[in-house]
């Protein structure tokens, strides 16, 4: 098995989402990613060496303190373990740049803010306002998604909600079941609606079904209704004047770049 560490002196975050969006070009590979946070003397570098890494391996790493990054590089040649710095040449460029030294003081950009806060009110937010569960105040929301069942609304909602700090509500649309009345006191420029292929949607649900071994109705898996839930998804997303957003094999972070998109769209 093929290891990628990724390690950093903050959460290390930055070098683990690097790592997983190049190990998605290698699909075909059986591969592992570990984590190593808070690595902030060479002698945690040396530790690490001597108890944690192991070859056959990629370190992917996000260090700002000199000293550090000199003892990585040389453990890592003394083990020949191949490095990848995500930040230093960047780092680097900009100092040239801007003709001023970087601080380089580790977890810097995790410094709580009000920024932070933003983001922890907008996960409440989207807790509370999960699935239709909650009406009251949701025309306080950012954006509200709307869509059938698994087509990425609850997932979209938080990783708005962590990543852009916005407060997103998600109401499903169930066949045989009027939308609430509040969902068309809000702002069309305020809803997305969420689209999926019904043959992807089909083996979203079939695998949830299977996983969490719940006694579904027969319609939740059938290709036929899904078609004709689909299909009045799109009746209401007109009826609404909304934009739509198709999560078709495509990760939440798509999705959500696109979600931010289409509002900033409206907003012009």
């Amino acid at each position: 098995m093929f290891k990628v560490y990724t390690l950093s002196d903050s959460s290390g975050e930055t070098a683990e989402l690097v790592a997983k969006s190049a190990l998605s070009q290698f699909e075909s590979y059986k591969t592992e990613i570990h984590r190593l946070p808070q690595v902030r003397s060479a002698e945690q570098v040396k530790e690490l060496f001597s108890n944690e890494i192991k070859s056959p391996a990629i370190i992917v790493y996000t260090l700002v303190l000199p000293e550090v990054r000199q003892a990585l590089i040389e453990q890592a040649q003394k083990h020949s373990i191949p490095i990848y710095d995500v930040l230093g040449d960047l780092v680097s460029k900009l100092e040239g740049i801007l003709h001023a030294p970087p601080l380089r003081e580790p977890g810097l950009r995790l410094k709580v803010d009000q920024s932070y806060f933003n983001r922890m009110d907008a996960i409440h937010y989207a807790i509370k306002f999960d699935d239709g569960q909650s009406l009251n105040g949701i025309e306080s929301a950012d954006v509200v998604l709307i869509g059938v069942s698994r087509t990425g609304k609850t997932p979209s909602c938080m990783y708005l909600a962590q990543h852009y700090g916005l407060k997103a509500a998600n109401i499903p649309i169930v066949s045989g079941v009027e939308l609430p009345k509040k969902l068309f006191q809000v702002p069309s420029s305020k809803i997305i609606g969420l689209m999926c292929d019904p043959l992807i949607l089909q083996s979203f649900r079939s695998t949830r079904a299977s996983s969490l071994q719940m006694d579904y109705s027969s319609e939740y898996c059938d290709f036929d209704h899904i078609t004709k839930e689909v299909e009045h998804s799109k009746k209401i997303f007109r009826d609404l004047k909304c934009e739509v957003v198709d999560m078709t094999n495509r990760a939440v972070e798509e999705t959500a770049v696109e979600i931010v998109a289409k509002l900033q769209l409206v907003k012009k």
